[in-house]
């Protein structure tokens, strides 16, 4: 991941995965809660994820 990255654990992937995914969950709140900033996340996402589910994923937080 990006500079300064914290060491996650399965279970906090697991839950930022989900916040992610939440329409309601901004980036801010992940932040806040792990240490990730929005361009930490969006790697993240592009690892864990499957590649359909990554394009699926980008184009619904595009703008948010």
């Amino acid at each position: 991941m990006g500079k300064s990255a914290p060491e996650l654990s399965d279970e906090a992937i697991d839950r930022i995965i989900s916040m992610a995914w939440a329409v309601r969950t901004p980036f801010d709140a992940i932040e806040d809660q792990f240490g990730l900033k929005e361009q930490q996340v969006i790697e993240l996402m592009r690892r864990q994820l499957k590649r359909s589910s990554w394009k699926r994923w980008r184009k619904r937080v595009q703008g948010r």
